[in-house]
């Protein structure tokens, strides 16, 4: 029996990482329960005073492929590598240094967001293809791959 699975980030700022990573991923900010035209509409309705209001945000993918990204507000701040990082497939049917011409230019595109770059590995044929290890804002380790 399948499963489907909800990715879960804990985050200082829920609302700003939750934007960040819709843009990288072309997903978009859940939508507000049926019967309410904002978030803000919502919440009121639901009694959440405005100090909580940024304590979650969620980010689904358009076509309804792609597992549901939820941000959890927590005290804490992220300390050491991450145990579990997310593989952005920006260059999934390419091959050397066209591969590697495509994932720079991603990287730009990120970096541009907020990212951080942190190393290029080269394609080590016949297993590795390459990639870029990044940061989101919020120091998350991610893979352009």
């Amino acid at each position: 029996m399948s499963r489907e699975i909800q990715v879960t980030i804990d985050s200082a700022d829920p609302g700003a990482l939750a934007e960040f990573w819709a843009d990288v991923l072309g997903y978009q900010v859940q939508s507000p329960p049926p019967g309410f035209d904002s978030w803000d509409a919502a919440l009121d309705a639901f009694g959440v005073p405005p100090e909580r209001r940024n304590d979650a945000s969620g980010i689904v993918d358009p076509d309804g492929h792609g597992p549901r990204i939820f941000f959890q507000r927590v005290p804490e701040e992220k300390k050491g590598k991450n145990r579990l990082h997310l593989d952005v497939r920006a260059a999934p049917d390419l091959a050397g240094e066209e591969r590697m011409t495509a994932l720079e230019t991603e990287c730009d595109r990120l970096v541009a967001l907020g990212a951080g770059r942190v190393t290029r590995f080269e394609p080590q044929p016949p297993l590795q293809g390459g990639h870029i290890v990044l940061t989101d804002p919020e120091g998350n380790e991610f893979c352009l791959d």
